[in-house]
């Protein structure tokens, strides 16, 4: 299975879109997008070039998506390990936003221990991921999360991929970037953000709240900028891990 793709999960192309524009050869199968990442070697005195194969599937933010959406990327692509990525909001004081995270509970053993020493220089936090089923904003939430669950980070994915790579035997990795924090959280509602029963932004809803609450435009500006470096920071862990696994 050597010449099998790596399959990458995000919930959606917002978290994606900086690995999408590095990859060549890009086709759009389905819910599927493919395509290659070169991967230049030092051969004696002379560089080779030779590629590895990934394939990017959408989800959608939460659970209900997911398990149908996977099936499509399994039995298409048959990649032989999966990684589960985009972002994850902290419920640890520890974690700041552009933090990477391994989650340990979620993660095939053998691929958690080359992760760490493949991103040793990237520093990535070895913790528990919780998967919720809604979208984790307040403070006295991510405090119950942290003390129920004894985790670090939450998401709202990790846990369905990882039943459904399970069930085909097909190892899985999870890495997610820090998005939000306690300290630095959601600029506004989450259900104005994003409407998770139609999978999209109501752009009415969200226009008419920074309508009524102007101070929201300088939040959502600053939300913006701060995950962006978050999601170069993954993209970039991201390619270390398909240029050596």
């Amino acid at each position: 299975m050597s010449g099998s793709p790596i399959g990458i999960t995000f919930a959606l192309p917002s978290e994606s879109s900086d690995l999408v524009r590095r990859l060549r050869a890009l086709e759009s199968r389905d819910d599927l997008l493919t395509g290659k990442i070169d991967n230049p070697e030092m051969i004696g005195a002379r560089e080779a070039v030779w590629s590895r194969e990934v394939a990017i599937l959408h989800t959608g933010v939460g659970a209900k998506n997911c398990n149908a959406r996977l099936e499509t990327l399994l039995h298409k692509m048959r990649p032989r390990l999966v990684i589960s990525s985009g972002f994850a909001g902290a419920v640890s004081e520890q974690l700041r936003v552009g933090d990477l995270i391994l989650a340990q509970n979620f993660s095939d053993p053998g691929l958690l221990a080359s992760a760490e020493r493949i991103l040793r220089e990237r520093e990535p936090r070895v913790v528990k991921l919780f998967t919720s089923t809604s979208i984790v904003d307040s403070v006295a939430e991510r405090n119950e999360i942290a003390r129920a669950a004894s985790a670090a980070a939450v998401d709202m994915e990790t846990g369905a991929i990882a039943g459904v790579c399970n069930a085909h035997r097909v190892p899985l990795l999870s890495l997610r970037a820090i998005s939000d924090t306690a300290q630095q959280p959601f600029p506004m509602p989450p259900s104005v953000l994003f409407d998770i029963e139609r999978q999209e932004t109501s752009y009415v809803r969200l226009f008419a709240y920074l309508f009524r609450h102007p101070a929201s435009i300088r939040r959502l500006f600053r939300f913006a900028r701060q995950i962006a470096p978050a999601r170069a920071t993954l993209t970039d862990a991201i390619l270390d891990l398909i240029r050596e696994l």
